[in-house]
């Protein structure tokens, strides 16, 4: 009897202890949350999105004519005084390489021109003899009127005959002069780049001078080289008249307005810069993002408000972030966006009573990226459970998590 007894004892023992351990690994435990606390302060709504400085006026210096560009002796950066600092020379391009074809037919005008001059001088010499001859006949002419041995009609006609020889001569004069040139041209086809290299001296060039003054912001085409008219040689402006170009999505530049605020960050400085919204540009444009999604964006315009000093390290083609105010409140009620939650068509949150989780509405204000205005639903100094998991139910217990070391 003894034994049983204890036997009995021992295993009451075991299974109380068990049963102890069961109820304590699934008694409910408090979940461990984090809190925030709906308070009063400022709220200020924006449209953040990046932008990248411009010159206001940027002015491109293009080639007039087609020719050889000479190396652009200016660098970025350096000042330039409208009419009288050169930007740019263009000379006259080197002729081309001949084929074998091609000299040939050169080679043959030569010859052929050659040819000419020569037949020309000849019919010079011939009228220049004639020319002497009817100059001859005309003053016999003129000795055998006086004693009446010819009539005035033969006067008249070596007199006439004299100035036909003397036009003749004058027109062969001008006939040799013609092939002369006919015979340079020809002479030209044949100049190769090799030649015109050797000879060239002193530059006929067309000088480009700066349009307006300012600095040279970049150099399209910097080293000697041939360009076609109309191509893009240098840009000139001015840097301390700067302004922003923020490509916003459709969506957002219809909130944009000329004259709203502007925040300027991540500029380079220690303290954003002011600025104002001059211009929301009146059409869009497609861009691929970075996902590779097709984008409606629009160009908003954007005026530095702060003194040239301040930022005067910021140049052309600059990286800001830039934020256009659209509201601003001083004493808002607000939350952080991670305590909301949709329930249903309406906005919650989990506000501790009592170490208890209570599912509660509210109604919201205007939001940012991170914060929202309470505008019903709960008071100023309400705990509420930020990041709530599907752990967190209406009636869960709750505790603050524990910081970790």
């Amino acid at each position: 009897m003894k034994l049983n007894w204890r036997r009995i004892a021992l295993w009451s023992a075991l299974a109380l202890a068990l049963i102890a351990g069961l109820g304590y690994a699934f008694w409910p435990r408090a979940v461990q949350v984090d809190f925030a606390v709906a308070e009063r302060g400022p709220l200020t709504v924006t449209i953040d999105d990046e932008g990248e400085t411009r010159v206001k006026d940027v002015y491109v210096l293009s080639t007039p004519v087609t020719g050889r560009a000479l190396r652009i002796e200016s660098d970025v950066g350096d000042q330039v005084i409208a009419g009288e600092t050169i930007v740019a020379r263009i000379e006259p391009i080197d002729p081309t390489f001949l084929d074998v074809r091609t000299e040939a037919q050169a080679k043959a005008a030569v010859q052929a021109a050659e040819a000419a001059k020569a037949l020309t001088e000849a019919e010079l010499e011939q009228s220049q003899a004639e020319l002497t001859f009817a100059k001859t006949e005309l003053e016999r002419a003129q000795r055998l009127i006086k004693s009446k041995t010819i009539s005035q009609r033969a006067l008249d006609d070596a007199d006439r005959n004299f100035k036909k020889r003397k036009a003749e001569v004058a027109r062969t004069e001008a006939a040799l002069k013609m092939r002369e040139f006919e015979l340079t041209q020809a002479w030209a086809l044949l100049v190769s780049p090799t030649e015109t290299q050797e000879t060239r001296g002193d530059c006929d060039c067309v000088s480009i001078p700066a349009p307006v003054s300012g600095r040279v912001l970049r150099i399209l085409h910097k080293s000697a080289g041939v360009v076609k008219a109309g191509d893009p040689l240098v840009e000139i402006g001015n840097p301390g008249d700067l302004e922003i170009v923020v490509d916003l999505l459709s969506s957002d530049a219809v909130m944009a307005e000329a004259g709203q605020r502007v925040i300027i960050e991540e500029w380079g400085g220690a303290a954003p810069l002011k600025g104002t919204v001059r211009r929301v540009e009146p059409f869009g444009f497609t861009k691929i993002s970075a996902l590779g999604i097709e984008e409606q964006r629009v160009n908003v315009i954007i005026d530095i408000s702060d003194p040239r000093d301040r930022w005067s390290r910021l140049g052309h083609g600059y990286r800001v972030e830039t934020r256009i105010v659209l509201w601003n409140g001083d004493d808002v009620l607000k939350l952080p966006l991670t305590a909301l939650f949709r329930d249903g068509d309406r906005w919650a949150v989990f506000v501790e009573n009592s170490g208890r989780a209570q599912r509660r509405h509210v109604t919201l204000g205007r939001r940012t990226k991170l914060e929202a205005e309470i505008a019903d639903g709960i008071a100023e100094g309400t705990r509420v459970v930020l990041h709530p998991s599907d752990r967190v139910t209406s009636g869960a217990r709750i505790t603050a998590r524990k910081a970790s070391r």
